[in-house]
């Protein structure tokens, strides 16, 4: 029994991996997907004029206390890179925030409205590619959950590994020119956006990481599920030769 039993074990150890690794993918997915951390950075805007008694480095000062009178000289202190403030902000697919100047929160807009007309298109297309994408990973979930939890026979074994590794290898392509159609519109928007949002600095933040590591990670799964797949192929030849070279001996050598 202890022969027949490793096999088990094993198939069923290395459909526990790739269904970890295919679930890890999918949490982070869904995680990039709906956040807006994708591109962070800074917007260099001029300070606002002071008003009563706010005082500080974040707004720009009057030589004079009656800085509302008409006949008043106004003399601004700050020049050149003085007058200007740096305000961070944070970009994603469905939004852009950034930090409002001597107040709390921050000022979101639709990062659609602020997309060039000309690359709209893509961007929708890359939003339903990461629909797609998140949608076969958990198809592709579903299918290896039912292999390790339902497994009858080898036969609908080896179907559900063909399936779900096929679903899997389709969700990774997808999730890739997802990412890179994004970022090219970014890049596009940056240079071509509106004025009163083009960024200072940017960089690409967590959110960006965090789904390209669930591209490899779903890649990994798909690679694991194959490696599952030609192995089980490759234990059911041997078998049958087994099988087949058994009974040509007993054919052979028949018992009396």
């Amino acid at each position: 029994k202890m022969p027949a039993s490793i096999p088990e074990a094993d198939r069923r150890h290395r459909a526990s991996a790739a269904f970890s690794l295919s679930f890890l993918s999918l949490v982070f997915s869904i995680t990039a997907f709906s956040s807006s951390y994708w591109c962070e950075g800074t917007r260099k805007v001029a300070k606002p004029f002071c008003k009563g008694e706010s005082r500080g480095d974040l707004c720009i000062r009057f030589n004079s206390p009656d800085g509302n009178g008409s006949q008043a000289v106004q003399y601004i202190w700050e020049t050149g890179d003085d007058k200007f403030v740096e305000k961070k902000f944070h970009a994603g697919i469905w939004y852009s925030c950034e930090e409002m100047i001597n107040e709390e929160g921050e000022k979101c807009r639709s990062f659609i409205s602020l997309t060039p007309a000309s690359d709209r298109g893509v961007l929708w297309l890359s939003i339903v590619a990461e629909l797609l994408y998140v949608l076969l990973l958990l198809t592709g979930n579903i299918l290896m959950s039912v292999e390790i939890c339902y497994y009858s026979s080898v036969i609908d074994g080896l179907k559900i590994k063909a399936f779900s590794a096929v679903v899997t290898v389709l969700a990774g392509l997808l999730g890739m020119v997802a990412h890179m159609m994004y970022t090219t519109v970014f890049q596009m928007t940056v240079n071509l956006g509106p004025e009163d949002w083009r960024p200072h600095t940017w960089d690409y933040g967590w959110s960006y990481g965090l789904a390209w590591t669930s591209f490899a990670c779903c890649m990994a799964a798909a690679v694991t599920t194959i490696n599952k797949y030609t192995k089980t192929i490759l234990e059911f030849k041997h078998k049958r030769k087994k099988l087949e070279r058994s009974f040509r001996i007993q054919y052979k050598f028949p018992e009396h």
